[in-house]
Parts: C-alpha cells; structure tokens; sequence
C-alpha cells in the first residue's frame, strides 16, 4: 500500500492535522444543521432563509473538501464519518420538528460565531507551522464571517 507523506513531520504535522479534523468536523455539521434548518424552515421569511440556507450548505461543503485533500496532502487520514462528527461537534443541533424562521436565524447566527472563533484560534495555531494550511483557514473565515453578518442581519 502507498504512504502518503507532505512537508510536515512529527509535532508540527500533529498540531496541523489536529486543526484540519476540528474544522473538517465543523463544516461537515454545518452542512447538516443548515439542510436540516433549510428542509424544516416555516414562517413569514421562508424564501430568503431557505435559499440562504443552501448557499450555507454550498459553501460548507465546498470548504469541508478543501480541508479534507489538505489533510491528505500533508499524508494525514481526514475522518468525516458520522459517528466521528457525532462525537466530536460542538455545534448546537436543531429541535425536531419545523422550525420558525427567526429561531433558525439565532441558532445559525450563533453556530456561525462559534465556527468563526474556532477558525481564528486554527489561524493562530497555524501561523509558525503551515501558512498553507492558514491560508486555507483564512479563506474559511472570510466566508464564515460573511455567512454570520448575513444571518446576523436579520434577527
């Protein structure tokens, strides 16, 4: 079986991957809080919050393979399977059941300040070890940051 290797070895390598698998686990969960949001959304500002919804999920999911390949790049397995997200998230998960506009546009709101603290303490762990990988970060956050103003305008 080949080996992977990248430009990264031992506690460097370890702290970068460490802050791949914690945003891969991010993105994967707000891919899922947002298509569930968006398939359950009810109230007044249904149109706008589902499409926006989508954009959000669009936008987790184009970052979450980004991150994913970077970690296999630097010879690192990224673990996206459901149990591993299960365990390790720390995004608040929706109620069952349908879901007034306004609560998804606190829950979103919120999930999203929490995604952007994260992604800055990685751009920070980052900085000395892999400006690749920060770059990467730094891309997220723009859009993190964007996706949290847009839904932060609403409430």
């Amino acid at each position: 079986m080949a080996t992977i290797t990248g430009p990264l070895s031992g506690d460097a390598k370890d702290a970068v991957v460490d802050t791949l698998q914690g945003a891969l686990v991010d993105l994967i969960d707000l891919s899922l809080v947002a298509k569930q949001a968006h398939w359950n959304l009810v109230g007044a500002h249904f149109r706008p919050i589902h499409l926006q919804l989508d954009e959000l999920t669009d936008l987790a999911r184009a970052h979450m393979d980004t991150i994913a390949e970077r970690a296999v790049a630097l010879g690192a397995n990224p673990d996206g399977r459901a149990a591993t997200i299960s365990k390790s998230t720390k995004l608040p998960q929706p109620e069952g059941g349908w879901l007034e506009d306004g609560k998804v546009v606190a829950t979103i709101t919120d999930t999203l300040d929490g995604i952007s603290k994260r992604m800055y303490e990685r751009i920070r762990a980052t900085d000395d070890t892999d400006p690749v990988t920060q770059d990467l970060f730094i891309a997220i956050a723009q859009d993190i940051d964007k996706q949290h103003w847009m839904f932060q305008a609403q409430r």
